[in-house]
């Protein structure tokens, strides 16, 4: 197996883990295992466990930004560019189930928040179109004028929270229903 191969691997096999374990309980032996290699092999491409958790949240966020972005452009509206957005988030997530769970994980933890808050404050480099979205809205008198943090939520927690329960069978999801909450999101944030 090449290095690619075998940092891949570790990355599957931690994203695997994790989104079904937890972090705490998914300890580094484990991930080997399931990546194939021994445990020592981790360390050659991860400081520790922290740095592998923070490194594949970027990756994760890397990947669901190339995507979401597919079709994406400035010269839409605001609310446009919202809804494009939302809902073509929702869908990496329904398409991306584990990924989902490991982002709802790691928004709930205190690496999530330490990156949250490093990144509402312009401190985390990397996917901004979100931020740039809302100042962008709330500059042209679209959005409310609401703090960064808040915006997120308004926005997306709906998104999340219905993300999970059609994951659980509680609701399903079809094209139709997603295009009315992304636009019921919009609602909730715009003047």
């Amino acid at each position: 197996m090449s290095k690619i191969d075998k940092k891949e691997e570790i990355i599957r096999a931690a994203l695997e883990i994790i989104a079904e374990h937890g972090f705490h309980g998914a300890p580094m032996a484990m991930i080997a295992d399931k990546a194939g290699v021994g445990a020592g092999t981790i360390y050659r491409y991860f400081e520790n466990k922290d740095v592998l958790i923070k490194e594949l949240y970027k990756e994760i966020e890397c990947r669901m930004t190339s995507v979401i972005t597919i079709g994406y452009s400035s010269d839409l509206t605001i609310r446009e560019r919202f809804i494009h957005l939302s809902t073509q988030l929702i869908h990496y997530f329904l398409t991306h189930p584990l990924e989902f769970r490991y982002v709802e994980q790691f928004h709930n933890s205190p690496y999530g928040a330490a990156f949250r808050k490093d990144k509402i404050l312009g401190v985390e480099h990397g996917c901004n179109v979100y931020r740039t979205l809302f100042e962008d809205g709330i500059a042209s008198n679209e959005i409310k004028d609401f703090p960064l943090t808040v915006l997120f939520s308004l926005a997306f927690g709906p998104v999340i929270n219905v993300t999970r329960d059609h994951i659980l069978d509680f609701v399903i999801l079809d094209e139709p229903m997603i295009k009315r909450i992304a636009s019921a999101c919009w609602d909730g944030i715009r003047l």
